[in-house]
């Protein structure tokens, strides 16, 4: 639903709180199994937003809609849609953020595309899938966050923001996120959109709520 490579300016709160003397600091194997931890738990959020016919915000969302409009595939759509961020992730965050976001979504559109032949759903409530689809989604997000990673996109321009003007990259991304979900009123149905837009709001309270700088120490 993101150790940090480049140390913001020390006025301003820094997106990934940093480690405090003493505190300790994630190794390679847990950085490596959280970022695993969160494109699942993330893809099996997409995965229900998919099969309830909804949307949610970011590139993720954007990309779900283009989907629904399109046919193409959607593990295609979210490293197209993605790739410009990356340079912009490369600028402004360094190679080491740059290559955890890369891998990121490379494996998010891997298990988004395997998920489907493992899982079948011959019902789903759309109020169920919009919400619960969402609140995994920002669980994922909020993992690869505290592990120096994103899902790329929107999540790049949260961060940053949060890393130069101090605003939270939750209420960032949920403005953000809105844009889409209001956009997404040319494919789906005005009732869709109600509940991909409580759904897209679920995901950005998570990390509002639980992504403040100094609340998690490992570094």
């Amino acid at each position: 639903m993101t150790t940090s490579p480049v140390l913001p300016d020390s006025s301003v709160p820094a997106p990934l709180p940093l480690a405090v003397s003493g505190a300790p600091r994630h190794t390679i194997v847990e950085d490596v199994l959280a970022i695993l931890t969160g494109t699942i738990t993330t893809s099996l959020g997409l995965f229900l937003l998919k099969s309830a016919g909804a949307v949610t915000g970011g590139t993720a969302g954007l990309s779900l809609l283009v989907s629904y409009a399109t046919s193409l595939p959607f593990p295609v759509l979210l490293l197209a849609v993605n790739a410009p961020f990356f340079v912009l992730a490369f600028w402004k965050k360094g190679v080491s953020f740059t290559i955890r976001t890369i891998i990121t979504v490379g494996l998010l559109s891997l298990f988004s595309a395997i998920i489907p032949s493992m899982v079948s759903l011959e019902h789903i409530n759309p109020v169920f899938g919009a919400l619960v689809g969402n609140l995994l989604a920002g669980v994922g997000m909020l993992i690869l966050f505290r592990h120096g990673s994103s899902l790329g996109g929107f999540n790049v321009l949260a961060l940053l923001m949060q890393e130069k003007f101090g605003w939270r990259a939750g209420y960032v991304q949920m403005v953000l996120d809105v844009t889409v979900v209001l956009a997404s009123f040319a494919v789906v149905s005005p009732w869709t959109v109600l509940l991909s837009a409580l759904g897209a709001a679920v995901l950005n309270v998570v990390l509002a709520l639980n992504h403040r700088p100094g609340r998690y120490v490992a570094g």
